[in-house]
């Protein structure tokens, strides 16, 4: 059963919007929870004045203006509740934090901290890094019985749960009547569609379960129970303050902006509009139950959007002044100076943090995952004193490994025991994914390409987490790789993975800037790889490849021919990478490298011996807005034996010696350095942001494949504008070589 009260069901109403959701930014503010020494049940010689807090979501920091005012005024909360950015200001506020906290906090926090829903990259289990290197985009859906399965929300909630954790650092269930101010949170159980009280229990997860709002943000499954947001069924929960024992309420309701005539030109506009006007009929039925001793206080917040996390602050003065307008009501309430500071004193005493150690670590039930590589990601261990910090990076390690919808943790006490229950609940679209992807670029003078993607991911084949991937393009390069990832241990350190590589591509062959030649390449191939994963931090593979390569002349003059129409493969190969990159798309810190060897052996059935090897790396370094870059690439054969025509080093394009075209110059060798700088010119809500910046690159080809070629030191810098956009980065750049080449570019996809 959930730990909560039933309460009587309200007239429905949805909550409004994708706003309520992020309110959990606020709970980024909290310090750890206070002490739990219990109140008394009711004041004497004075009446028990309860804080009712409405939903709002953005809308919802006018909260904390007039708990300002409350303060200023001396007006004592003996209990408080609310519902979704209610309950998480109300229990900010129940656990000692003081406005001015929450003031100061609030002023740091944007949309894209509280809607990423990733963990930080660098957290990420490195075969979810390799993905970030492709021009994948689309959110990862699943694929069941032939048919796709969407997520139970847009955003899962993690990002949020990990804030909320700020709040929730005493674990385990709580009598919520025992916080310093009694509190109580409302929630909506989705299956019955009734109200869900919460009196005690985790408070993490009740504040998760709180605003959680359909189709927004993925409900939680807690205790056997599908919770989502409160404010389906109990917006402005006055009658769970009667509940507990007001005498005097104060109500705080944000309200419910209706849209104008011309907004509504669109189903989405109708619904919404709709799902408005049900949640203040919803609202209506609370204000009715107010008594005319009780306070009602109306933030006139306009049009003031409840998904606007970006400009929190403004709010803030809005609540202030709404309640001042009912100062002659609040101020003889107020009590003597000094009663208020011993209260107030009660009510933010800091609980030392508990960081006695656990006797267990306990997942709950999991019908995919081993529970031993879960545990074996983890860096708590049983026996340990409780590091809140690596606990914390635990959670995000768990999620990083893209098996799991969200994680939490809560401490349990039993008898001679305390445990450590972490709730890993896995994807319920998985295991089976499918993802999409795009890449083009352009350079205005005919070099045009595209690509189309697609990826497919089966998961958890067996217990060892065995991975079956397959990636397919079509477009400038079409291929399929198809590789069967199989894990050897329980913390996947060690591994296998055969595959298959088909891929079929031109190979442009340039004299100065004049395309004079293509090579129509298509190959096949066989492997079978052993590696190693350095858990977050890398991964090395060593293989054996077998296949054949099938390259000829499309176009251009005979003597420009690659060789033979066909060559068998035959290679030992090597990989080693690095990635502790932020981001691949406009890293800000960090580093990356990677190196490859590939050795044509005859005796592996190979036409042609030679070795060919290459390594590249970046390191990203911020501060503030600005940002420096630092990347090389280096390549060359190894022994003696030349490289084939049809597999030499191709470079040029933007980035890659900008100012000469895409794959414009061709040889044997190349060494290549470049340093970029950019700046962030504004922020996006959701995205990476918008960036201008410049670039200086130096390089060599050696032994160009034609005569004439450019040669020695190339010189070539670009100067770019870039925005992070849902299909990928956008690039549009000009750059420029010092012999005097240069292009315009137009780049969607990772350069």
């Amino acid at each position: 059963m959930v730990q909560g009260e039933k309460a009587r069901p309200s007239r429905r109403a949805y909550p409004r919007r994708l706003g309520c959701v992020l309110a959990a930014a606020f709970i980024t503010l909290l310090s750890p929870i206070r002490a739990a020494a219990q109140s008394p049940a009711a004041p004497l010689g004075r009446p028990r004045i309860c804080l009712v807090l409405s939903g709002g979501g953005a809308r919802g920091a006018a909260h904390i203006g007039v708990l300002k005012v409350l303060e200023s005024l001396r007006v004592p909360v003996d209990c408080i509740t609310g519902t979704s950015m209610g309950s998480l200001v109300g229990a900010a506020y129940a656990t000692g934090v003081t406005p001015d906290e929450m003031e100061a906090l609030v002023s740091g926090l944007s949309s894209k901290e509280l809607f990423r829903e990733r963990p930080p990259r660098q957290d990420l289990a490195i075969r979810r890094k390799l993905e970030d290197r492709t021009n994948l985009f689309t959110p990862e859906v699943g694929v069941k019985d032939g048919s796709v399965v969407l997520p139970k929300g847009a955003i899962t909630g993690v990002q949020l749960e990990k804030v909320l954790r700020g709040l929730a650092r005493a674990p385990g269930y709580r009598n919520f009547d025992a916080l310093p101010i009694p509190y109580r949170a409302v929630a909506t159980d989705l299956v019955t569609g009734t109200a869900v009280v919460f009196s005690k229990g985790e408070l993490a997860s009740v504040m998760r379960a709180s605003m959680s709002v359909p189709g927004v943000v993925a409900p939680i499954d807690y205790e056997g129970h599908l919770l989502v947001d409160g404010g389906l069924t109990n917006n402005l929960p006055v009658d769970v303050a009667r509940a507990m024992g007001a005498d005097i309420i104060i109500a705080v309701n944000l309200g419910t902006p209706l849209m104008r005539r011309e907004e509504l030109g669109s189903l989405l506009g109708v619904t919404g509009q709709m799902l408005n006007i049900l949640t203040e009929q919803n609202v209506r039925a609370s204000l009715a139950q107010l008594r005319p001793e009780d306070i009602l206080i109306l933030p006139e917040l306009g049009e003031f959007s409840a998904t606007d996390f970006d400009h929190l602050p403004k709010t803030i003065p809005i609540g202030e002044a709404a309640a001042r307008k009912l100062e002659d009501r609040l101020a003889p309430l107020g009590l003597p100076p000094q009663a208020y500071a011993a209260l107030r004193k009660r009510q933010q005493d800091v609980a030392p943090p508990d960081l006695r150690p656990v006797d267990e670590i306990r997942f709950a039930p999991l019908e995919r995952v081993n529970p031993d590589f879960a545990a074996a990601t983890m860096e708590t261990r049983p026996g340990l004193p409780i590091q809140q910090a690596e606990l914390d990076q635990d959670m995000s390690r768990l999620f990083g490994t893209g098996d799991f919808e969200y994680v939490n943790y809560r401490i349990l006490e039993e008898p001679g025991k305390r445990i450590l229950s972490v709730d890993a609940i896995e994807k319920s679209y998985g295991p089976n994914y499918l993802r999409f992807g795009l890449g083009l670029s352009t350079d205005f003078r005919g070099e045009s390409y595209f690509n189309l993607l697609a990826s497919h991911r089966r998961t958890w084949i067996n217990s060892l987490g065995a991975e079956w991937r397959t990636d397919v393009q079509a477009g400038q390069t079409s291929s399929l790789t198809s590789e069967f990832y199989q894990p050897l241990n329980t913390r996947q350190s060690l591994f296998v993975a055969p595959r298959v590589e088909l891929e079929r591509r031109p190979v442009y062959v340039f004299r100065d800037t004049d395309r004079i030649a293509t090579y129509d390449l298509r190959r096949y191939d066989i492997a079978l790889d052993v590696g190693s994963q350095f858990t977050k931090y890398g991964e090395a593979r060593l293989g054996v490849l077998f296949g054949r390569e099938n390259v000829s002349l499309s176009t251009g003059p005979a003597f420009l021919s690659p060789g033979p129409d066909y060559a068998k493969r035959g290679a030992v190969t090597g990989r080693l990478l690095l990635d502790q990159l932020d981001s691949t798309s406009f890293p800000r810190s960090g580093y990356a490298a990677t190196a490859h060897v590939f050795a044509s052996e005859p005796g592996l059935g190979a036409s042609q011996a030679y070795v060919k090897a290459d390594a590249d790396g970046s390191y990203a370094w911020s501060e503030g807005r600005h940002t420096l870059n630092f990347g090389f690439k280096a390549g060359s054969n190894i022994g003696g034996n030349p490289l084939p025509r049809y597999d030499l080093f191709q470079w040029g394009g933007f980035l890659q010696q900008s100012g000469y075209s895409t794959g414009q110059l061709i040889g044997g060798n190349l060494e290549f350095v470049r340093a970029v700088y950019y700046y962030k010119l504004a922020r996006q809500s959701l995205l990476e942001g918008v960036y201008g910046g410049f670039s200086l690159e130096a390089g060599r080809m050696g032994a160009p494949l034609v005569p004439g070629s450019p040669t020695g030191v190339l010189k070539s810098g670009s100067l770019f504008v870039a925005l992070d956009t849902p299909v990928g980065p956008l690039y549009v750049a000009y750059g420029r070589a010092a012999a005097g080449h240069y292009s315009f570019y137009l780049y969607l996809g990772k350069p």
